[in-house]
């Protein structure tokens, strides 16, 4: 059957069903109105069956169409995904999935020097907490918190991150040692590896009940701290912003011992290892976060 009718027809039907037009399928696709309905015509022969309701001014998939619209849509997406991975013309395109505090507080700020120093590169940017399972070519890469989930990838660590007390300027005029936290609110991070009682472990005191507000995310914690809602246990390098500004202090700074681990991974596939956009952007990443290591490049 596939062999009996021609790509150019499953094009224009694809354009047909996705504008909902022959008119306008016609105009994407530089052909005339008469040769996207004689092709459509020529496909429901192939057939069999009816994939568009007709009407006087509009067309509209039947049940059948839209069933295979749901394939052919699929099938031009992962063609148009397979050239641009390939292409060498125009603009590279770096597709990167992250953690979403990392991209929000660490990330997007910095993609304008990244871009600046990589004319040509064009950046796709999606966050979200699902780890990428590059089975679909969807992204280049991802980085994610914590230990990557898949195995075969490659890893490269993201450096030291240090986990210390953050609060606004006033409410750090009254915290002068570790014990003077019991008697503040304590802001939780739901998803942080290091949480409160790592933090209280670290300083040989025992960590109090819970008693602030609860965030499920590290930007979240960050921008109530920063509100003056309680002292957050958070990353330095995800507030370092706010540390700048001077809207957040570390207020047990050199009076406490803070928990440093390695937050954050670049991850990405073997067979990617190579493309030029990606390769940018790791040695940027690298040398942006002042890591020593070189990129390794063998999978784990």
């Amino acid at each position: 059957m596939l062999q009996q009718v021609p790509l150019s027809f499953l094009r224009i039907f694809e354009a047909a069903g996705r504008t909902g037009s022959f008119r306008a399928a016609s105009a994407e696709l530089n052909l005339t109105p008469s040769a996207v309905s004689h092709a459509i015509r020529k496909l429901e022969q192939a057939l069999g069956i009816p994939l568009f309701d007709r009407e006087t001014r509009n067309v509209r998939l039947s049940y059948e169409g839209e069933a295979l619209m749901r394939h052919v849509g699929r099938a031009f997406e992962e063609l148009r995904r397979g050239m641009e991975v390939v292409s060498t013309r125009g603009p590279m395109l770096l597709r990167l999935h992250s953690a979403p505090s990392f991209a929000a507080q660490w990330l997007t700020p910095r993609l304008a020097a990244f871009l600046k120093q990589h004319p040509g590169v064009d950046v796709r940017l999606a966050a979200g907490t699902d780890y990428t399972r590059f089975t679909s070519d969807e992204f280049d890469a991802d980085i994610v918190y914590g230990a990557p989930r898949t195995e075969g990838l490659i890893v490269v660590p993201l450096g030291e991150e240090t986990i210390t007390p953050l609060c606004a300027p006033d409410l750090a005029a009254t915290i002068g040692t570790p014990e003077d936290l019991y008697h503040h609110v304590l802001i939780q991070t739901d998803s942080k590896q290091i949480q409160w009682a790592d933090w209280f472990s670290a300083n040989g005191l025992s960590g109090p009940s819970p008693n602030g507000s609860r965030f499920d995310r590290s930007f979240l914690a960050i921008a109530a701290a920063a509100e003056g809602l309680g002292v957050a246990l958070e990353s330095t390098r995800l507030a370092e912003r706010e540390l700048a500004s001077g809207r957040l202090v570390m207020p047990l700074e050199g009076r406490s011992n803070a928990v440093r681990y390695v937050g954050h991974n670049l991850v990405f596939p073997r067979y990617v290892r190579q493309r030029r956009p990606l390769r940018a952007f790791t040695e940027w990443l690298v040398a942006e976060l002042e890591i020593k290591s070189p990129i390794p490049l063998v999978g784990t």
